[in-house]
């Protein structure tokens, strides 16, 4: 027998939940013809078969979660190995893979003060016991606290796991709090000179390029474990963009060198495989610094997340109109607030500063 294990469908990802098998147990397949769905942190990705032969066994069900290395199908002797199938690093093996070890427990249980009867209440209504808020002397459980837990999770309605895109943002954004050192500063650009019809995210992108030129030290990318930066000459941005799912980013690539019709066909066409849950996963990898156009939808203002390896994330907030001095008069002027995160870590506060006054001088320009 000849295992197929979930390959790496995408940087840093550590499980895919299966969202519908294309073959039985039985059929004889052909190589890069589709076996299984998954639903990673982004997308939805087939995996091809890396192999022509005969299905032996299928691992998982409709909904289940499996861990990169875990088997996903085993074909019976005489499957002709392709090395040419590219879906990531495709692992094969004579016997059942090794156990992969479980994601870390991100919360730590309290440790409590609760009586046997009381742990047998908590069970007998479905509590846990982490989420009850003693009230007892000297911080013990009592029967009044469970059942008010009780009555409070009847009241919210069934939990439910998190899966996909929502699970690995929780793991995603735990893992950049841990890790990274973020700082926040903000600005106002004076757009009152601009069209009408002025395109805002394009222009941001295209300050943004401008605000990497000036100042190249936010464009990189940060090795922690080996204290390493590197300076990315090409300005590849991440894209925030809002899905019923949740937040994906897809890149938007080479943006310093194309022109602002190009920048809009290619976003427009991202956000739309992004929404059908149908962009290709290479797309959504190797961003040296993000945007948050969070304007769109409403605030002003915001302290943003950097996820590593880049060290930048810039946040356009709502624009509006303001009263503001303008060649030494009051006058009403459309305002565009700007917010940049950075990881203090690799980027100094002087940098930081010439990055935002640049992207702000680049947006002022008519």
């Amino acid at each position: 027998m000849s295992q197929f294990n979930l390959p790496d469908l995408g940087e840093g990802l550590e499980e895919a939940e299966i969202v519908a098998w294309h073959v039985n147990q039985g059929d004889h397949v052909v190589t890069d013809q589709p076996l299984v769905s998954v639903e990673t942190d982004k997308a939805v990705v087939e995996v091809p078969s890396p192999w022509s032969g005969r299905i032996a066994r299928l691992f998982g069900a409709k909904g289940d979660l499996v861990r990169v290395g875990a088997p996903l199908a085993e074909f019976a002797e005489g499957t002709e190995q392709d090395t040419g199938t590219v879906v990531g690093e495709i692992e094969r093996a004579e016997t059942p893979a090794a156990e992969t070890k479980a994601p870390p427990d991100l919360t730590r249980p309290r440790t409590l003060q609760v009586l046997p009867a009381i742990r047998a209440l908590a069970r007998r209504l479905d509590v846990d016991l982490n989420l009850v808020q003693a009230t007892g002397p000297g911080g013990m459980v009592t029967r009044a606290d469970v059942e008010r837990a009780a009555k409070s999770l009847t009241d919210a309605g069934p939990a439910e796991s998190l899966k996909g895109m929502r699970r690995a943002m929780a793991q995603r954004m735990a893992s950049a709090h841990a890790e990274v050192v973020p700082t926040t500063v903000t600005d106002e650009a004076d757009i009152g000179n601009w069209p009408v019809t002025e395109d805002i995210t394009i222009r941001l992108v295209g300050a943004i390029a401008a605000a990497c030129r000036a100042e190249p030290s936010l464009n990189v990318w940060y090795n922690s474990q080996a204290g390493e930066r590197r300076l990315i000459k090409r300005i590849d941005i991440g894209i925030a963009v809002d899905t019923d799912g949740g937040l994906i980013v897809p890149v938007l690539r080479n943006v310093g060198e194309r022109d602002a019709k190009d920048l809009r066909a290619g976003l427009d066409r991202m956000r739309a495989d992004a929404r059908a849950r149908a962009i290709p996963p290479e797309e959504l990898r190797g961003a040296t610094i993000t945007l948050s156009n969070f304007g769109m939808i409403g605030g002003r203002f915001a302290t943003l997340v950097v996820v590593p390896p880049q060290v930048a994330i810039v946040g356009s907030g709502r624009a509006d109109l303001r009263v503001t001095v303008h060649r030494g008069e009051a006058a009403v002027r459309r305002i565009l607030p700007l917010s940049l995160t950075f990881d203090h870590r690799v980027v100094t506060g002087g940098e930081a500063a010439r990055f935002l006054m640049a992207l702000k001088s680049d947006l002022e320009r008519a």
